[in-house]
């Protein structure tokens, strides 16, 4: 479990789980590279990813 978005935007290849921790968690949210997990609205990486990167949100 990696919450440092400074390892997280350079990482090839991400796995989102959540959306919660504990029993609230557990499900896949999102997978891919960090540009195409912050399109992702569904949990909380994708939206400090999508600051991060300064990417616009995808619609």
């Amino acid at each position: 479990i990696e919450h440092n978005m400074d390892v997280i935007k350079t990482a090839d290849y991400l796995i989102d789980l959540g959306p919660e921790g504990g029993d609230g968690g557990g499900r896949i949210i999102a997978t891919g590279t960090p540009e195409d997990v912050a399109q992702i609205n569904a949990g909380y990486t994708g939206k400090f990813l999508r600051q991060v990167l300064a990417l616009p949100l995808f619609t």
